[in-house]
């Protein structure tokens, strides 16, 4: 491990500036000091363009006067006495937020579970630059790639720590690796671009770079010559990449923020029919190794796992402590800092796979849209229309027959959640897991 990487100085900043805090006048006060440490390269046609490292060591300070707050942000080296006068004098001018405050003590964790978070391994630049390079050879290797986009690979490491004036301090360290290609083929008008990637906590996990370099000379191949669609409703099959973004509008929707102010088109669905029936989602923050996994919360609490959706009945929304103060309701460990405040969001979101794999999917459906690619940023969070920008291939008796492009897919996602069927590939490498899924009765338009 990394010598940049020590909790035990941070704590020591964290714990200064909250006491700082109350001896300025704050009735309250948390703070959170990040370090971290990442190194990235990035190889194009075989040659090395760039490779960065970067350091950095930053103290967030919150501080409550009665019910106003205030924050301030500093690098870890300015003087605690003077961050927390600022900050409670920033505070006092303030207007009354009456959700404002810390968690609850009896809601803090009183033991920091042990998770699987920190690689010991420190990833060395040559050997960053060895996996582009290797990614990228394969890709060129496959026939009909005309040319590099690009390979990338990263490594990084941080240290957290939260410290509260009402007696908590937790500390966890990170790793994360990964890798990227990108592949064109066709030339001027005709080329189309495509790519692969993989991240993972630990950099043994990771796919090997011959296998990334090939899938995206392959996606990007099969992308060639691409056709328009006439406007039609016909099923629609996301692949997992494509599908994860679905999953992230489901987030966004049973936000606790968004359903106290009225601004989720699902505000009114607890416990009621959301999904299809046997669709199970789940967040789960012990996931091991996974992106969202951490020991404690941004308030100092401990999460729990969530079966958000069971039997595609809708059970949970995510609670940070301002949300549920918010709507008379109990937090359940979701708050992420945002600047001054804190806001709830999902650890590690999940779409349970289901029995029948993607080729079944498509020999069911028989003629379709499976969608590799979105374009914008087309979801309302407030009424559930969706309008994304596509592209894929069309199917026909059940099988790819080519590629098409310049396609815009519309519905409404309450009815598109009611009639979704998810597929047995799961892809578990990140914080949002989905596998392929199919959705009836969606508008493709096209020329």
């Amino acid at each position: 491990m990394s010598d940049a990487i020590a909790n035990s100085k941070l704590e020591q900043q964290a714990v200064s500036l909250v006491e700082a805090a109350k001896a300025a006048g704050a009735d309250a006060a948390d703070a959170i000091a990040v370090t971290g440490m990442s190194l990235s390269v990035s190889v194009r046609e075989g040659q090395v363009e760039s490779t960065d490292r970067a350091e950095g060591n930053d103290v967030t300070l919150r501080v409550f006067v009665g019910k106003r707050v205030a924050s301030i942000s500093s690098n870890a080296n300015d003087d605690p006495a003077v961050l927390a006068a600022r900050a409670v004098e920033m505070a006092r001018v303030t207007p009354e937020d009456p959700y404002a405050g810390l968690a609850e003590p009896e809601r803090l964790l009183k033991e920091i579970p042990q998770l699987d978070l920190m690689d010991p391994r420190e990833v060395r630049a040559d050997e960053l630059t060895q996996i582009a390079m290797e990614a990228e050879a394969a890709a060129m290797a496959v026939e009909g790639v005309s040319k590099s986009g690009g390979a990338g690979a990263s490594w990084g490491l941080a240290g957290i720590v939260l410290a509260t004036s009402h007696g908590f301090v937790g500390a966890y360290q990170r790793s994360r690796s990964g890798f990227s290609m990108t592949a064109i083929a066709g030339e001027g008008t005709g080329m189309e671009r495509d790519y692969e990637f993989d991240s993972r906590t630990y950099w043994d996990d990771l796919m090997s770079p011959e296998v990334v370099g090939r899938l995206a000379a392959e996606r990007t191949v099969r992308r060639l010559n691409p056709r328009q669609l006439q406007t039609r409703k016909a099923p629609v099959v996301y692949e997992p990449r494509a599908a994860r973004s679905l999953l992230g509008h489901f987030a966004g929707a049973i936000n606790g923020a968004a359903i106290a102010r009225g601004t989720s088109f699902l505000k009114d669905k607890m416990g009621q029919q959301v999904f299809a029936k046997g669709i199970t989602i789940s967040d789960d923050p012990f996931k091991a190794r996974g992106g969202g996994t951490a020991p404690f919360d941004a308030e100092g609490t401990g999460a729990e796992y969530l079966s958000v959706i069971e039997d595609g009945v809708l059970g949970h929304w995510f609670l940070d402590g301002y949300a549920a103060r918010e709507l008379g309701l109990t937090a359940n460990g979701r708050a992420r800092r945002a600047g001054s405040a804190t806001s709830p969001g999902a650890t590690n979101l999940t779409l349970h796979a289901g029995e029948k794999t993607p080729e079944e999917i498509l020999r069911e459906i028989g003629e379709g849209l499976l969608v590799t690619d979105l374009i914008g940023h087309g979801a309302n969070g407030v009424t559930g229309d969706y309008s994304r920008g596509a592209s894929g291939y069309w199917v026909e008796n059940g099988e790819i027959a080519y590629p098409v492009s310049e396609i815009t897919i519309a519905g409404n996602m309450r009815d598109m959640f009611l009639n979704m069927t998810p597929a047995s590939d799961l892809d578990e490498r990140y914080a949002v897991a989905t596998p392929t899924v199919v959705i009836e009765g969606l508008t493709i338009a096209g020329s």
